[in-house]
């Protein structure tokens, strides 16, 4: 899978998830960020806390972290599985 297809697809279940309930348009800061993040973090745990952290600063609400975990492990198998050469 190429680096546009794994960043889309990222995008895509940050878009899905919607954590805050304010619909899936109103985070594409936080989705850009977000997705950012999981190129650099490969820890699951310090993405949640950074996913947390991002969302918090702009929207001043704490997403529990189970709900970022969850997110973070979505999001690093789909990264994992562009990484993946036959």
């Amino acid at each position: 899978m190429e680096m546009l297809e794994t960043n889309l697809r990222l995008v895509k279940a940050l878009k899905k998830w919607d954590p805050l309930g304010y619909g899936e348009e109103a985070y594409d800061p936080e989705v850009a960020d977000s997705a950012a993040a999981v190129h650099y973090i490969e820890d699951e745990d310090k993405l949640a806390r950074k996913i947390q952290g991002i969302y918090e600063f702009s929207f001043e609400e704490v997403i529990p972290l189970e709900k970022c975990l969850s997110i973070a492990r979505e999001l690093l198998l789909i990264k994992n599985e562009g990484s993946c050469s036959i």
